[in-house]
């Protein structure tokens, strides 16, 4: 017998470690392959994959960011993304893989239903196409 699809559920959950996590510009490069961890889904980690295009600023941080593509499309094809969001899909890398285990001890145990989509609220995207975590957005400060 074939299981339902998720259930899509928001769930707004602390995020403890992506604001502190210290990642440099330089540690991504243009074609980079990427994911920008969400939340739950069936038991694992889910996000948005994208690619890395190039260097852009990012305003909301008023740091070094990357211009992404989400290669599947969609309303906002192109986002602009502060390097701490993003993790490693492309290449074996210690610190991107450090910091999904730590997503994942600090998640899986707390999200236990298979059929549950969990949204975690933690993103939001600005009328400039430019992706900002919620310890980011600007009055948050």
């Amino acid at each position: 017998m074939s299981q339902p699809p998720p259930t899509p559920a928001f769930a707004p959950t602390p995020d403890p470690l992506t604001p502190n996590r210290d990642i440099t510009h330089a540690h991504f490069q243009a074609g980079d392959t990427v994911v920008v961890l969400k939340g739950v889904a069936g038991g694992e980690l889910w996000g948005d994959a994208m690619r890395v295009v190039a260097p852009s600023w990012h305003t909301p941080t008023d740091e070094d960011g990357w211009r992404l593509r989400d290669a599947t499309g969609g309303a906002q094809t192109y986002i602009t993304a502060h390097p701490r969001y993003l993790v490693h899909l492309s290449r074996p890398c210690p610190d991107c893989l450090i910091q999904f285990r730590a997503m994942e001890d600090a998640l899986l145990s707390k999200y236990t239903d298979d059929n549950t989509l969990i949204d975690c609220g933690w993103y939001t995207t600005t009328a400039l196409n430019q992706l900002v975590h919620i310890a980011d957005a600007r009055g948050s400060r």
